[in-house]
């Protein structure tokens, strides 16, 4: 399948429902199965991506039974190429990486998917960690890097997407971190 153009998640708070509704998103359009596992607090998280209609159709087929079970839910029609490689942790930095550091940590794992795409388009900063909920206690976390000033920017955009859901827990810059805060990236 070709690099996915559009990503959908679906956030709920049953595990059962969640089987059920990743069957049901599945079955209703091709995409492709990004994430699919239970999270921290008991929770189901279901990430798919593919052409934008497909995504829409298969999210919207996850509402449509997912009931009081939903926690959070989005669909972002052009995703920034770079939350892909951020996700799967496949980011790797060079030995050398002196850039600022910026994190966003949200209330839920699909807000943190949403900031970093946020992020992305707003600056010139490499996404190299999406963490979604897995020993986070069901938050989010969104690390990036670059320039100071694009880092900054970067933050402000993704804080602001994850405020706009009321579910920013912090954003944070630091202009020049030791490199032990960057040592397991390397």
């Amino acid at each position: 399948m070709p690099v996915p153009r559009a990503i959908g998640a679906i956030e709920l708070s049953s595990v059962g429902v969640g089987y059920k509704i990743e069957d049901e998103m599945l079955k209703a359009a091709s995409v492709e199965l990004l994430i699919a596992r239970t999270i921290c607090s008991g929770k189901y998280l279901i990430v798919v991506g593919g052409s934008v209609s497909a995504v829409e159709a298969a999210v919207n087929a996850g509402l449509a039974s997912a009931g009081e079970a939903i926690i959070d839910q989005l669909v972002i029609p052009n995703v920034h190429q770079s939350v892909f490689p951020a996700l799967g942790q496949a980011v790797v930095l060079d030995a050398n990486h002196d850039g600022a550091l910026g994190v966003v940590e949200t209330f839920s794992g699909t807000a943190a998917l949403a900031a970093a795409d946020a992020a992305a388009k707003a600056a010139r900063v490499t996404l190299f960690r999406i963490h979604v909920a897995m020993a986070l206690g069901g938050k989010g976390l969104c690390l990036m890097t670059g320039t100071v000033a694009d880092v900054r920017a970067g933050v402000q955009a993704a804080a602001q997407e994850a405020r706009t859901r009321g579910l920013l827990v912090s954003e944070i810059v630091i202009p020049r971190p030791s490199r032990e805060l960057f040592a397991e990236y390397l």
